[in-house]
């Protein structure tokens, strides 16, 4: 059974009693958010992606885009679906109302994300760019630019895109050779080709908005070089219409694992004339600074990649678990056969997704919400403690998210056994199609140097150092009767965690031995941040059950919050202990085999 129903309870428990949309809907600028409305607006977006666009990710999967005379043709049911997504206006969500947007929290818009993903991961990824490109050009385009470009963005008419990497320059951003060419009337002609660019045409829309990153002249090398500018797939003229076709095409497109019916295309920039026509960004030589805005919005987006595939995946295992009949379980009746739920080891699998699954939701969850307290509080000094923690949290986001969305996928699959194997079921899509995010938006790799290279530095390490002591707090707090089963467990992950801390911030006048554990300390650290949030949820289950005031959860829902925490911290949690050795190992041993050791 491969259908997929918006977990409105479990994000609404978060919303209360996790990441509360309280802290937010105070503000002045959300006080129009009340419970009521985000109750009903996001009961209407499962509604969609469980209805509209689930049904179209299996059938998209087959068709795939395709690159034909004039473009690229995306699956049919991705064009009807587009035009209903437009027409409800779910791309405005968290935008501002000035540019036509629904001017709602980030953490409200991304449980929106979270669904349409879950429901079609290949088609969610168009929105998710144009959601970016709207966040680049608020912070970094001039007023006309703002004007031409961003209610069409909004709205979703128009689509947006980033163009960064070439064949030279993957990770490497820096060594991009892109040229931008100044004229005469204040435009640039854009020369070079980009690859890997998702959505970079299609024919969803009647424009594409791409932002590319380009080389000045007189640029100087690396990324202090680099320049941003707008290259729309039609030119815009001065009235706002549409005019001629701008000097800039998909060459080819890339054979893929899986999100097959999401375009990745080759782009050439000025191979037909003298260049494609471009705008600059904000001042030359700024480029890589501004695209950080639009690619940090994104790391979070890919996050939530992480959280929807394994969900979705997820609620098939379970469907194919109750259904699946095989083997006699300890207890059942001789002669007959039992669900394979039954099964000691399956009830483990099923457990192991939900649990990572709950504390990556609320992972994202909490980096939206500092996010938005970072952008919209009254109080100056809570703006830029919670854009640190947000910084924080972004690469635990990305990465943790992506790399367990992958492994919690491939669980599922293992549920089916040798069904899920096969493309019949769909399981093994959701597998294919989340290998992707782990790669994304800088790899999981790069996620872990910038913790240890770029966050844990915060204030001296102080900011890092006081985080970790506000877990340790709310682990000490929790209630007596979750105190043993939940916070011994969380306090001694957090032990051996701010012992590695304290290891590599002793190392660092050596980057190799901190590198060289970045990996195996972004898990641990997410892992006990993601063991506290489920830890937050518990307590206040507990306390919710304790008073007989279930609050339309239920007690059941509750009780299991409790259950799921507790497995969290008895049996994912003591992964941390294991990942000590691998970050405080140092570089000897990666560096004591050279390439032609490696070799066979």
């Amino acid at each position: 059974m491969d259908t997929y129903r918006p977990p409105l309870r479990d994000v609404r428990f978060v919303l209360e009693h996790v990441t509360p949309l309280a802290d937010l809907t105070g503000l002045e600028d959300f006080a129009h958010a009340d419970p009521d409305l985000v109750a009903g607006l996001l009961e209407e977006a499962g509604r969609f992606a469980a209805e509209a666009i689930a049904p179209t990710n299996r059938e998209g999967d087959a068709e795939g885009a395709r690159l034909v005379e004039g473009g690229v043709r995306t699956p049919e049911s991705f064009q009807r679906v587009y035009e209903q997504y437009v027409a409800a206006g779910w791309g405005a969500v968290q935008h501002p109302a000035e540019h036509g947007g629904g001017a709602f929290p980030l953490l409200v818009a991304n449980v929106v994300k979270e669904f349409i993903t879950s429901a079609n991961m290949a088609f969610s990824l168009g929105p998710l760019l144009t959601t970016g490109a709207v966040y680049l050009l608020q912070h970094h385009g001039s007023e006309e630019q703002l004007q031409t470009y961003v209610p069409k963005l909004v709205s979703g008419e128009w689509a947006g895109t980033m163009n960064l990497t070439e064949p030279q320059a993957g990770s490497d951003v820096g060594a991009v050779t892109t040229r931008a060419v100044p004229q005469d009337d204040g435009t640039y002609r854009i020369t070079g080709q980009k690859i890997y660019i998702t959505f970079g045409e299609h024919d969803l829309t009647d424009n594409i908005v791409h932002l590319v990153l380009a080389r000045l002249p007189d640029a100087p090398p690396g990324t202090k070089g680099i320049s941003l500018f707008i290259v729309p797939k039609v030119l815009v003229e001065q009235d706002g219409s549409l005019g001629e076709r701008n000097d800039v095409e998909a060459v080819s497109l890339e054979h893929k694992l899986g999100i097959h019916a999401s375009p990745t295309c080759v782009m050439a920039f000025g191979e037909r004339g003298e260049g494609a026509v471009g705008e600059l960004v904000g001042e030359p030589h700024e480029g890589m600074r501004q695209m950080f805005t639009m690619m940090n919005d994104a790391r979070l987006g890919v996050g939530l990649q992480g959280v929807a595939i394994a969900e979705r995946a997820y609620q098939q295992a379970l469907a194919y678990a109750q259904e699946r009949r095989q083997g006699r379980a300890p207890g059942a009746e001789p002669g007959v056969q039992s669900p394979i739920v039954e099964h000691a080891d399956v009830r483990r699998m099923l457990l192991t997704q939900k649990a990572s699954i709950e504390a990556m939701r609320a992972l994202c969850y909490a980096n939206a919400h500092a996010l938005d307290l970072a952008h919209h509080a009254d109080d100056p000094v809570t703006r830029e403690q919670q854009q640190k923690l947000a910084d924080l949290l972004t690469p635990l986001s990305k990465a943790w998210s992506t790399d367990l969305g992958v492994e919690l996928t491939s669980l599922a699959l293992q549920v089916h056994g040798g069904m899920g194997y096969v493309e019949e079921t769909g399981v093994a899509q959701h597998l294919r199609d989340a290998r992707i995010a782990p790669i994304y938006e800088g790899t999981n790799g790069i996620q872990a140097l910038d913790l240890v290279g770029r966050k844990l530095p915060y204030d001296g390490g102080a900011f890092v150092k006081g985080y970790l002591a506000d877990l340790r707090d709310q682990a000490e707090q929790l209630p007596e009767a979750l105190a043993g089963s939940i916070g011994g467990p969380l306090t001694e992950a957090l032990d051996a965690l701010e012992g590695c801390t304290d290891w590599l911030f002793e190392h660092r006048e050596e980057p190799n031995d901190v590198f060289a554990g970045a990996t195996p300390y972004l898990r641990a650290f997410a892992t006990v941040v993601g063991g506290s949030l489920l830890a937050k949820g518990a307590a206040a289950a507990h306390r919710a059950l304790d008073a007989g005031e279930t609050d339309g959860f239920g007690a059941d829902f509750l009780q299991a919050k409790v259950t799921i925490a507790r497995f969290y911290a008895r049996q994912l949690l003591p992964s941390v202990h294991g990942l000590v050795g691998a970050i405080t190992a140092g570089q000897e041993d990666l560096y004591a085999v050279g390439p032609e050791q490696l070799a066979p």
